[in-house]
């Protein structure tokens, strides 16, 4: 199996897309300018709300909702991270070292809130799970500093070993070396990726775990204001890669140079080895198209998924749970009858809700309604299958085997909203009224842009990114749309075909791949 990652950067969000064997298997989209409050940031906060009859309190990190922090979410060493904070605020000064902290007993789990929390103090948080729909950020108490190798946890004192990682040598190889060369006061959780690795590499990465720590309590120090971001977790591109990363990758590419710089450093660092594969992509196509990612996209998401022979699935998202529905569509049943159909077209749903979970990072209860089937075996072969597609889901979930109403159940780690993508496109030249100018005057409009973007601008080179459809149509015969521009406004232009725009949409950009607003709704006339 080959697998890719695309990343493409925009000036407004990045998007990253992991291919394998050229299909889309996860999309991430992330804004670059809006507040973030991603799953890792850790904040200096302060209480906002005691909530005694949920066990629960409100706390201020700077989100539109307050975050919820559950009284069990503050961890059993919430007395040791409180004591250290206030030695730490108490010298504005002298950074105290927690080396040097003292460890108090655990928080009892069945205290309550009211007795260990009071309105206004600032308390170190971290954010387990983002804002989702009405809800505000999910935080905790118990901070954690992951890496590809392993996690580091202040005021620990164990050393936990993946149980994934099976041979009973390795495991005890591994705790005795982090042992070794763990600092005092911290904890670690040894990563599956660790297996066979040596003690330099585990030793520089607990290093560079261990220096996040310092520059987060550093910032601590220094609060002036509450709230306060003291840790940031590393870019989506690089944290994808820190999951993801697999030596057999094939190839990294990305259309911007310092983020490129910032992916190839990465993984100089986890696998020297492998430096090459990161790729900076040059090409006038947008890089979502050339590694066909926007025609997957648009196919993969919205309401009506297609994937095998005319059968489709209708997914459904709601407040509480994702609702699945399996249909055959037009298909003709098969030789052996109804039962095989059956059995053959929840067979080929089970493959592509698998990638769908992933696609879409549904999390949650998903329900599904999985064509009904008689045989006892048909339905075992069908939960079987879709606990196989399941094993290269990183996230943690449960499959339950087929109720007597031929439903299945999947629960499903959330940590963030679900991805969607609304594949559905707002006409460009209307704005969703429903009037057009006549279409044929559409390639009138677009010379008339430019020769106001040559003549009156000043821009002589640019890009005009324009649907597949309507680039075919310029750039056609010898004495082509294009060529009579080029022998008119110059010799800069140039016609790229883009999959993202509707139909009569269109967009220029310099020769710097800077956006010009050229569209404006009143010149439509609508």
């Amino acid at each position: 199996m080959t697998s890719e990652v695309i990343i493409d950067v925009q000036p407004k969000e990045i998007s990253i897309a992991l291919l394998e064997d050229k299909n889309l298997v996860e999309y991430q989209n992330e804004k670059r300018e809006e507040a973030n409050f991603s799953v890792g940031n850790i904040y200096l906060g302060k209480v906002r709300k005691l909530m005694p009859g949920l066990n629960a309190c409100f706390v201020e990190v700077g989100s539109e909702r307050d975050a919820f922090l559950h009284y069990l979410d503050l961890g059993t060493q919430f007395c040791s991270y409180e004591k250290y904070l206030k030695q730490v605020q108490s010298d504005k000064k002298k950074l105290y070292p927690i080396s040097k902290a003292t460890r108090l007993p655990d928080l009892p789990k069945e205290g309550s809130v009211a007795n260990t929390l009071k309105q206004g103090q600032e308390i170190l948080v971290q954010v387990v799970k983002e804002p989702i729909s009405t809800k505000g950020p999910r935080l905790t108490c118990d901070l954690s500093f992951a890496g590809r190798y392993m996690v580091l946890i202040p005021f620990g004192d164990k050393v936990s070993v993946s149980s994934k990682i099976k041979k009973g040598e390795e495991r005890t190889r591994l705790k005795q070396l982090v042992q070794s060369i763990r600092p005092k006061n911290f904890g670690v959780i040894v990563r599956t990726s660790a297996e066979g690795k040596r003690v330099a590499e585990l030793d520089a990465e607990m290093k560079i775990l261990a220096k996040r720590w310092d520059d987060a309590i550093s910032k601590v120090q220094k609060a002036t204001t509450t709230p306060q971001l003291v840790f940031e977790e590393t870019g989506r591109a690089v944290a994808l890669l820190r999951d993801l990363f697999d030596p057999t990758y094939d190839g990294i590419y990305v259309n911007d140079e310092s983020i490129c710089q910032q992916v190839r450093d990465y993984v100089t660092m986890i696998a020297p080895e492998k430096k090459d594969i990161v790729k900076l992509y040059k090409g006038t196509v947008p890089i979502f198209d050339n590694f066909n990612v926007t025609k997957q996209i648009k196919s993969s998401f919205g309401r009506t998924v297609n994937y095998k022979r005319g059968a489709y699935l209708i997914i459904q998202h709601t407040e509480a749970m994702h609702v699945v529905d399996v249909n055959s569509g037009n298909r003709t049943r098969a030789e052996n009858g109804q039962e095989a159909n059956a059995l053959e077209v929840n067979l080929g749903a089970a493959d592509e809700l698998a990638r769908q979970l992933r696609l879409r990072d549904m999390g949650g209860i998903i329900v599904v309604d999985f064509i009904d089937m008689n045989l006892a075996e048909d339905r075992q072969l069908l939960y079987e299958r879709m606990c196989k597609n399941m094993q290269k889901d990183r996230a943690r979930h449960n499959i339950l085997p087929l109720s007597k109403f031929g439903l299945m159940q999947i629960t499903r780690q959330r940590v963030r909203p679900a991805m969607d993508v609304n594949v559905e496109e707002t006409c460009p030249t209307c704005f969703g009224k429903g009037k057009i100018k006549s279409s044929i005057l559409f390639t009138d409009q677009l010379e008339s842009k430019i020769d106001r973007l040559v003549n009156k601008i000043g821009i002589r080179k640019f890009y005009l990114h324009v649907h597949p459809y309507v680039a075919a149509y310029i750039n056609q015969g010898l004495m082509s749309l294009k060529r009579k521009w080029q022998m008119k406004y110059g010799m800069g232009i140039r016609i790229v075909p883009s999959q993202k725009l509707a139909f009569l949409q269109y967009e220029f950009y310099d020769k710097d791949q800077q956006f010009i607003d050229m569209q404006e709704e009143i010149e439509t006339n609508c």
